[in-house]
């Protein structure tokens, strides 16, 4: 460079020390600009190859390393975000699903008033609401007991529901329900119609069907209201069916089943009081015995005139020492009230079978007990081919 000086700088005097001092400085300084630009080169990336292809070995991004390199990105990784993308969108669709589902459920479109006519219900007094819930999903009020729960709660019922009569239909709303334990309870008067010449059994389906609480069949085993030995028995009767007196009752509100027992019987009481028993003391006929032939004669006829036929066929059996042949004693053996008797039917060994079983008179009248009751089983003493 010394030997060159004048090239880059001939207008300086050689001879003058200064100025090939600034010479040589001024040289320095453009050394090093120049050594600036080709660093700034050499970090600066190389271009393309010629029709867009990269050099050998080049890592621009249209290299093949790069392309594998975004595909492997996408085939392995990327396999990762698209499950959990199902499962966050699987997860929720059920969330949608089931908030819907309580939607319906909740505020129960398209249900009202109910359906049917209106029936009695009595809420008994200090029931909670999900007593009430669980008695008016019993009844087929509403469908469930839970959710009636909390549409008093949200709604702020819970503490406004009186206790007592109240009338509902079938399949009604919560909030209707709601409405109606919400009124002042009613006074109700429960009519109850029982038909002449029902059994037991089918007395308390009658009753059942006319929403009167409590259990008919166990109230009418016995009572204080009537003793059945008094009026004959001798013990035989086992229950209180043939003086459960058929009629129409009207019973007080809050009345169940026991009270219907106790007003049948004083029916029953009522009307044997003025029923001429003269006649049946001359054939040797208790009470008890009257009752369980007119049993048999109400469930024999077919219309109300044949009675004093029928009747008279059953006396004039009994004199002669004859099988009854009353098919509505088998049918209360068999508890078979409608369907027509099987040939199995009529060979049923019961006490209550009156063509297998002979009833003879031996000082009094023996007969089978009334159709409506279970007395003991006869008792089989052969004495001239009848049985006692």
């Amino acid at each position: 460079m010394p030997d060159r000086w004048f090239e880059d700088a001939p207008e300086h005097d050689p001879d003058d020390p200064e100025a090939v001092e600034r010479a040589l400085r001024r040289q320095e300084r453009a050394a090093k600009r120049q050594g600036g630009k080709k660093s700034k080169a050499e970090k600066a990336p190389k271009a393309a190859a010629p029709g867009g292809r990269s050099r050998p070995g080049s890592r621009s991004s249209g290299g093949r390393g790069s392309s594998a390199l975004r595909r492997g990105t996408r085939g392995g990784s990327g396999h990762r975000p698209s499950r959990a993308r199902l499962i966050a969108v699987g997860a929720a669709s059920l969330v949608v699903i089931l908030f819907v589902w309580f939607l319906f459920a909740f505020f129960q479109p398209g249900k009202g008033e109910g359906d049917g006519d209106p029936f009695n219900v009595k809420v008994p007094a200090g029931a909670s609401v999900g007593d009430i819930g669980s008695q008016l999903a019993g009844e087929g009020v509403i469908s469930n007991a839970k959710m009636f729960e909390l549409k008093a709660t949200v709604t702020g019922k819970r503490s406004k529901l009186f206790f007592g009569n109240h009338f509902f239909r079938e399949n009604m709303s919560y909030s209707a329900a709601l409405d109606e334990l919400g009124k002042q309870p009613q006074k109700v008067t429960i009519t109850v119609t029982i038909p002449e010449g029902l059994s037991r059994s089918e007395t308390a389906d009658v009753v059942a069907a006319a929403k009167l609480p409590g259990d008919y069949m166990a109230d009418s085993v016995n009572s204080k209201e009537l003793d059945p030995d008094d009026y004959g028995a001798d013990g035989k009767a086992k229950n209180l069916e043939g003086f459960l007196f058929p009629a129409t009752y009207e019973l007080k509100p809050g009345s169940d089943t026991k009270d219907l027992v106790d007003q049948q019987l004083q029916a029953f009481k009522d009307n044997i009081a003025g029923v001429d028993m003269k006649q049946a003391k001359r054939k040797n006929l208790t009470v008890y015995d009257v009752l369980t032939i007119a049993s048999m004669v109400e469930r024999e006829v077919q219309v109300p005139k044949e009675r004093k036929t029928v009747a008279a066929v059953i006396y004039n059996r009994l004199k002669r020492g004859e099988p009854l042949f009353i098919d509505a004693t088998i049918r209360f053996a068999v508890e078979n009230w409608t369907d027509p008797l099987t040939e199995s039917d009529l060979a049923v060994d019961s006490p209550y079978n009156t063509r297998t079983n002979q009833v003879c008179r031996r000082g009094r009248s023996e007969i089978p007990a009334s159709p409506r009751s279970k007395p003991p089983p006869i008792r089989r003493r052969q004495t001239s081919g009848c049985t006692w």
